[in-house]
């Protein structure tokens, strides 16, 4: 009996993009329920693909700023990880022409991905993405990325992302939950994220996101849970100062991106900026809002049916800029009556006429 076919999928760096991806996971399972398949993955994402029933093996390397030598050790040291792994396949979901060079020298025969970055002689299946006059055209990643799928033969049509939640991961929700004083009770339960890896140009004004509180818990009694990462620090610090009823900071308490998972699923809405827990809801199949400013929508089209997308067009956008040149008009001319009207809808005892 032969080795099954071992397989390496390299997998997105952006919290977003990684959820984005599980329709494309999913589909090629399907397609090699035999193989053996490892997912290739930042460390920080990690959480994403924990309790992922599709992947028999994770390898996670490092990121951070470190000195040139040690830099170049990092790249070779997981060059040789992978190298141990014996694999027939390399699947790139990412288009950077790095995670093209570390498979090619890890030495791994058939090397499949977009042909972007200046990285096609680095690949053995060259997949063209959409361009028009020089430009790449605005395709739906999760499209984008179930195509390298449907190359190799799949026919799953199937865009519904899809996460799980461990035990471990339940338990320290549990213990956010319980650290801020979150009490589950008949009320509304809205959770809003504020921040944005990306940059600041997409992030609605923390005086916006302040107001939309104060609103919801007046007219609704809504209780408002608040996300961030680490560097969002100030933004939650800036709503919480502006607010007149009080919120309950997860990331004080301890929030990791698994815990997040759980949290997600438990809430009634989340109100997001175009941002990685976005994808998160969705994938939980909670209702969302999310705010668009200088992206452009079709880029992350999720073809989720709870979600309502708000923007306001401006001459000068989609700018796709991390931060703004102007006065952040696309966002700032997104006032909170708009999202407040939006939201009115998901916090009625049905969503029937949404979904």
């Amino acid at each position: 009996m032969s080795d099954p076919q071992r397989i390496l999928v390299v997998q997105p760096t952006w919290v977003g993009d990684a959820v984005m991806s599980t329709p494309t996971l999913r589909a090629l399972r399907h397609l090699y329920p035999n193989a053996h398949i490892t997912y290739l993955l930042k460390r920080y994402v990690k959480p994403i693909y924990t309790g992922m029933p599709w992947a028999d093996r994770l390898i996670t390397y490092r990121t951070g700023k470190t000195n040139k030598k040690a830099g170049r050790q990092q790249f070779l040291g997981l060059i040789a990880r992978i190298r141990k792994g014996r694999f027939d396949t390399a699947i790139l979901l990412p288009g950077s022409f790095k995670s093209a060079l570390i498979v090619k020298m890890a030495g791994i025969p058939r090397r499949i991905g977009y042909d972007r970055d200046g990285r096609g002689f680095l690949l053995t299946d060259k997949l063209l993405p959409p361009r028009a006059a020089g430009q790449y055209i605005p395709s739906p990643i999760i499209k984008y990325y179930l195509g390298i799928a449907q190359y190799l033969g799949s026919t799953e049509r199937d865009l519904t992302m899809q996460l799980f939640v461990t035990p471990s991961e339940e338990r320290r929700a549990q213990r956010v939950l319980d650290t801020c004083g979150f009490r589950p009770d008949h009320r509304p339960v809205v959770l809003l994220n504020p921040g944005a890896q990306y940059g600041s140009s997409k992030c609605w004004p923390p005086e916006y996101f302040a107001e939309l509180a104060d609103l919801l818990v007046k007219n609704h009694r809504a209780q408002i849970l608040i996300s961030s990462a680490p560097r969002e620090r100030d933004i939650v610090d800036e709503i919480l100062r502006r607010m007149n009823h009080p919120a309950l900071d997860l990331a004080r308490s301890g929030l990791t991106l698994g815990a997040l998972k759980s949290i997600t699923r438990r809430c009634d809405l989340l109100i997001t900026n175009d941002t990685g827990p976005r994808h998160i809801a969705a994938a939980m199949g909670i209702p969302l809002i999310t705010l668009f400013g200088p992206t452009h929508p079709q880029w992350t089209e999720i073809y989720y049916p709870k979600e309502r997308i708000l923007s306001v067009p401006v001459h000068c956008g989609p700018c796709q800029l991390k931060t703004c040149p102007l006065d952040h008009r696309c966002m700032v001319r997104l006032i909170p009556s708009m999202v407040y009207d939006a939201a009115i809808p998901f916090l009625s005892p049905t969503l029937a006429d949404l979904t």
